[in-house]
């Protein structure tokens, strides 16, 4: 089944000679359960893109349709509340509120859109991804591993069709960047997500089903990724990372 569909999407900045094309007819579609990894160097598009799936941004031209909706056809008011219900973001920055506790970042997107905890749901979330003994603190009280743990139960809490990451282990060290992806992968097929994830880092797009080059606004390159490294997913897969990253 067909979670996002993108048709001829394309973005232009300025006019004339000064126009920037940040995108020039991109067409891709991506199946539930699908962990994906769109790689592209600054300027290349990547972000843009992800802008544009997630409704961040309108197109100057093309279609995208999420979960069998076409989002340019919404106006600003529907397109924030079907963001808020069928798209989970994660961003580099982690954007946590520092003024709440973990617990209550983690499930505030249901508290914006009036809908009543799982809590049972929210339990396996947390329990999945280390975060149990972390509720009650703030998110300054945690390091950056951690804090990007508590943006991908965020994003897990409102159970949407698709999860889209902007760079998400970019603000982290090599070896936390590692297991956070893996622990983003684990959770995906725990969880039967969809994750669409933009990078810099070729080597992590490897642990990815499948990995989508995009240079000067155009898909240059699709192909599945090579097997998800064992041992990683050994590593995470009891829902625990040490508490210092």
């Amino acid at each position: 089944m067909k979670i996002l569909e993108v048709q001829n999407l394309k973005k232009y900045y300025g006019d004339g000679d000064t126009m920037v094309k940040a995108l020039n007819g991109v067409d891709l579609s991506i199946e539930e359960g699908e962990f994906t990894a769109i790689v592209g160097t600054s300027g290349s598009g990547k972000s843009t893109l992800l802008h544009m799936l997630g409704g961040l941004d309108y197109a100057t031209e093309g279609s995208v349709t999420v979960a069998g909706k076409k989002i340019f056809d919404l106006n600003e008011k529907e397109l924030t509340i079907f963001r808020r219900r069928h798209i989970g973001f994660i961003f580099q920055s982690f954007n946590l509120v520092p003024i709440l506790s973990i617990y209550e970042n983690i499930v505030l997107p249901l508290e914006l859109d009036g809908r009543p905890v799982d809590r049972e749901f929210v339990n396996d979330i947390v329990r999945t991804l280390g975060l149990q003994n972390k509720l009650n603190n703030l998110p300054g009280q945690l390091s950056g591993g951690q804090q990007q743990r508590v943006a991908i139960a965020r994003a897990l809490v409102t159970k949407p069709d698709i999860i889209l990451a902007d760079e998400p282990t970019g603000n982290l060290d090599s070896k936390t960047a590692q297991e956070v992806l893996g622990l983003l992968k684990l959770t995906g097929e725990r969880f039967h997500q969809t994750i669409v994830m933009i990078t810099h880092n070729e080597a992590l797009s490897q642990l990815c089903d499948r990995v989508i080059h995009i240079e000067d606004g155009k898909i240059v390159d699709d192909h599945h990724a090579a097997a998800f490294s064992r041992n990683i997913t050994e590593r995470t897969a009891g829902g625990v990372f040490d508490e210092e990253q």
